[in-house]
């Protein structure tokens, strides 16, 4: 069940933002009237979506979004009355994942909640990806790197030393990274 975060600084959009939220289904909907009370309750109770009112006392809607982004993951609206080219550049480089504009339509809200989880989701799995295309080539490096180490202390080829490690890796059931990272540690 889906948790959201509300802060708007009238008890009035509060509410009937409120409702509408309750009708889209989300089980936990919290409530706030100023950024600095967003910033706490968003890293203290942990929401899946973060809603926010882009002017509010003590901490604008956009200045929340960026500290609130820093700590979580999650997709963060912003509502307003007007949208300029300073506001939608401030919300940009703030992480924020849409806009939603006051007087709220409901069938604005349902479509721009889902899309924002839609572009949460596809940028973690991209973030993943990334971190795992990472991961592979510092094992490539390292691999390499001991392929070298035996090519030099045993007098192999390329392809002879890369058939021992693999040769290794299969023996001791370990990964060729793990292998290297032996070879390399013998060699200092």
């Amino acid at each position: 069940m889906r948790s959201v975060l509300i802060c708007d600084d009238e008890p009035v959009v509060r509410m009937s933002l409120k409702n509408k939220l309750k009708e889209l289904g989300f089980a936990e909907i919290m409530e706030c009237s100023d950024g600095e009370a967003a910033v706490a309750s968003a890293t203290s109770r942990l929401p899946d979506m973060i809603i926010l009112d882009v002017s509010m006392p003590k901490l604008d809607g956009i200045s929340a979004a960026k500290t609130i982004r820093r700590k979580l993951k999650v997709p963060i609206l912003l509502l307003t009355a007007c949208l300029d080219q300073q506001t939608v550049t401030r919300a940009k480089e703030a992480g924020v994942a849409g806009f939603l504009t006051k007087p709220l339509r409901e069938q604005d809200l349902w479509p721009t909640i889902e899309l924002a989880f839609a572009h949460a989701h596809e940028v973690d799995e991209l973030k993943e990806q990334v971190e795992d295309l990472k991961e592979t080539i510092e094992s490539r490096k390292v691999i390499e790197k001991a392929k070298g180490v035996l090519m030099r202390s045993q007098g192999l080829t390329e392809p002879e030393a890369f058939r021992k490690m693999q040769k290794l890796a299969m023996d001791k059931r370990k990964s060729l990274r793990q292998i290297a990272d032996a070879i390399l540690l013998t060699e200092s």
